[in-house]
């Protein structure tokens, strides 16, 4: 269970935001001063921090500098009123993850903690590589039964790690290329870690999962005034990792106009935010990663080509599973082990002709294709070894073979009504896209209304990460009503 501390001297703020995060599925900690904050730091670091500024005695400013000499990759949310945005843009300059300005609404701020809560989940899990099967730093001797791992000891897998030791200790600008599923993140992550900057902040920005109208915003931040609605000045995911690294996936995608402010950083450690007229120098490493064509979007005109010529000095490329299917034993042990300790079952293995039958398998989605196959069918499973059967029907598109399941033509004749509706009277030209949402739509809702609202108990339910599920309610436009009393 995540664990967070709520630092503010308001009462009745600490009451309710305890009463609502407690709800959410976090344990929750309160503190009504800095120095008792501090205190609680030292006796257990939590997941995540949000304080308030203005303080009696110590003040949120002192308290988050101390609270950084104890751990620097603690991720501090500040909260603060409209008249104190300065101090909040100071606290982010020293550190802080994010600020919220008061009043805020209650998704948003759910939303901002899930985001520094897997923030410090990326900058502390360690990530081992285990070339050696047999040796000390084998998958299955990892000393930290949290830890993630690249795993495989094919001639690919050994060239990437002499080539994450190679690129990790310099500040060099890194690119990563492979297919989906193939661990870039993972790699990233390594990257960071055996780096000169590795107490430093860790920020992830994924190109296309934030709306290109967004996009620039979220990464270059903006003057008070540059919009509608920009009614302070607001930091960039950029100058919050002053210091640190920022990993920017999906670079392939990004629109052509951040491209451009993006090479400014590149060549010239300068950024602008929207609407200012300063430039404003910053410090940060850039890992960058893509499983686009770069070439054949140079060529296309949607990618620029001197942006692409700097990003691929030193480019790293991950295999994808097809050329090293040596390493799936390796791979599908770690994976089971890892899955039963996280369902608190036993760890059933596997026949040999189903082992057999994932290493001749074709593996599209790659090493994140395999695991979730075996997540899937060790959740089936009978405590037996799997079989090929199990493992079969935890591949996609086969269901669980179970009494509920539906057959085809079992769909309901009013949502197939609904269905010809859609498409005989289509307004756009992506009505399988515009289907997708309302099905969406509708799942979500209606997981949100058997659960009373609460969005952990949620993304339980539809087998969803938490930020996946806030990502499907920020599209499909739902709110959950929350208040603090």
């Amino acid at each position: 269970m995540d664990s967070l501390l709520i630092v503010d001297d308001d009462h009745h703020l600490r009451q309710g935001f305890e009463r609502l995060l407690t709800e959410e599925g976090y344990d929750v900690r309160v503190a009504s001063s800095g120095e008792q904050a501090l205190a609680l730091v030292r006796e257990r670091l939590p997941d995540c921090v949000i304080m308030d500024v203005r303080m009696p005695g110590m003040d949120g400013l002192e308290t988050l500098q101390t609270m950084r000499s104890l751990e620097e990759r603690l991720p501090v949310i500040i909260m603060t009123a409209f008249s104190t945005t300065e101090t909040a843009i100071e606290a982010t300059k020293l550190g802080a993850f994010d600020y919220i300005l008061k009043p805020f609404d209650i998704p948003d701020v759910l939303s901002l903690i899930e985001k520094a809560v897997e923030a410090g989940r990326r900058m502390r899990a360690p990530v081992t590589m285990s070339p050696d099967p047999d040796g000390a730093d084998a998958p299955g001797a990892a000393a930290d039964p949290d830890a993630e791992a690249l795993i495989g000891s094919s001639a690919p897998m050994h060239s990437l790690y002499k080539a994450i030791g190679r690129v990790a200790p310099t500040d060099t600008l890194v690119l990563l290329r492979g297919e989906s599923g193939t661990g870039k993140e993972l790699v990233a992550r390594a990257i960071y870690q055996h780096s000169l900057r590795a107490r430093k902040p860790y920020s992830v920005i994924n190109c296309v999962a934030i709306p290109d109208t967004l996009l620039e915003s979220e990464l270059f931040g903006y003057e008070k005034g540059a919009f509608t609605g920009a009614n302070a000045r607001r930091i960039g995911k950029i100058e919050q990792a002053s210091g640190g690294t920022l990993f920017l996936d999906e670079i392939g995608d990004m629109p052509l106009g951040i491209q451009a402010k993006l090479l400014r950083l590149l060549q010239e450690r300068q950024i602008e935010r929207l609407g200012g007229r300063e430039p404003i120098s910053v410090n940060v490493r850039i890992i960058a990663a893509t499983n686009a064509d770069l070439e054949a979007a140079v060529a296309e005109g949607r990618f620029r080509e001197d942006l692409y010529y700097r990003l691929k000095v030193v480019s790293l490329h991950l295999p994808p599973l097809r050329d090293r299917r040596g390493d799936i034993p390796l791979l599908a042990d770690w994976f089971l082990e890892r899955h039963a300790r996280a369902l608190d079952m036993h760890n059933p293995g596997l026949e040999k002709a189903a082992l057999d039958y994932l290493k001749a398998s074709a593996w599209p989605g790659n090493v994140r294709e395999l695991a979730n196959t075996l997540q899937k069918a060790l959740v089936f499973s009978r405590g037996m070894p799997l079989t090929i059967e199990d493992v079969k029907q935890g591949m996609p598109g086969h269901a669980p073979q179970t009494a509920s399941t539906l057959r085809e033509g079992d769909v309901p004749e009013a949502l197939e009504a609904h269905i010809r509706n859609i498409l005989e009277n289509r307004t756009s030209n992506t009505p399988f896209e515009d289907l997708m949402d309302v099905m969406g739509r509708a799942v979500v809702r209606e997981a949100l209304r058997m659960t009373g609202g609460n969005r952990s108990h949620a993304a339980r339910l539809l087998g969803l990460s938490r930020p996946t599920l806030l990502a499907r309610m920020e599209k499909y436009g739902l709110k959950v009503e929350t208040h603090i009393a």
